[in-house]
């Protein structure tokens, strides 16, 4: 998508007197705008044209508007979209915004209606740009921490305290604390809250990078110190 400050939107519309109308109140506002008689011409534009929103009427020659809204949100492409109609009605305008458009507006509609729905698809798009953004920078920090970092950031993410750490890794208290004061730093957290705000937007990536560590019982004991416990059994049964 276009994340550019000055937005790009696309009007479809199969009247061209309506398609220059809506251009120009758009323009009045300094934005882009590209014009389309129909879904066919606006996917072969070449160049492809990626806009912030797009205001699409309902029922055009060839595909319909709604068509197009399906094919986007198949390709996860997501796009804010005023839908604009002479022939809405109720059920219409529920399927529209249950697919997640901005607006629905039946024709005629005040230009400010229009103006205002615009501005809320391009604030949605720059939100969502901005999330794109954060969540590849996550990915791209947490791709540069070492192996036993990504395992303590899971753990800490899962809210285990230092202690209970070193114990399931069988590593020292202070060891941990200087991961998590790595971790903090190359992750760009200011805090282990805002660590963990961090690693949900990573599990709740479709991609999830974080590693997969086993629970398993913790007793608050280092893993060394459990071997030197079991062998120390061992010899009390060799006694008896």
């Amino acid at each position: 998508m276009n994340d550019s400050d000055q937005p790009i939107v696309a009007v479809i519309d199969d009247d061209e007197s309506v398609r220059e109308s809506l251009g120009a109140l758009l323009e009045t506002i300094s934005l882009k705008v590209a014009l389309f008689r129909s879904v066919e011409a606006f996917l072969g534009a070449n160049p492809q044209v990626l806009p912030s929103c797009i205001i699409l009427d309902v029922r055009l020659p060839g595909a319909s508007g709604f068509e197009l809204q399906k094919q986007l949100v198949v390709a996860h492409v997501d796009t804010p979209i005023v839908f604009i109609t002479g022939h809405g009605d109720i059920p219409m305008s529920v399927r529209a915004m249950k697919a997640g458009a901005v607006e629905f507006l039946s024709k005629p509609f005040r230009e400010q209606e229009l103006l205002d729905a615009v501005r809320q698809g391009i604030e949605r798009h720059r939100a969502r740009a901005a999330q794109r953004r954060a969540l590849a920078q996550a990915h791209e920090r947490f791709a540069g921490l070492t192996d036993r970092e990504r395992e303590i950031m899971t753990l800490l993410a899962r809210g285990r305290v230092s202690k209970q750490i070193a114990g399931q890794l069988g590593v020292s208290e202070v060891t941990v604390r200087v991961h998590r004061s790595q971790i903090l730093q190359k992750m760009g957290a200011r805090s282990l809250a805002d660590l963990v705000r961090i690693a949900d937007r990573l599990k709740t990536d479709d991609e999830n990078p974080l590693d997969p560590v086993s629970e398993g019982p913790y007793d608050g004991l280092p893993r060394t110190e459990k071997r030197v416990i079991r062998k120390q059994k061992g010899r009390g049964n060799l006694a008896k």
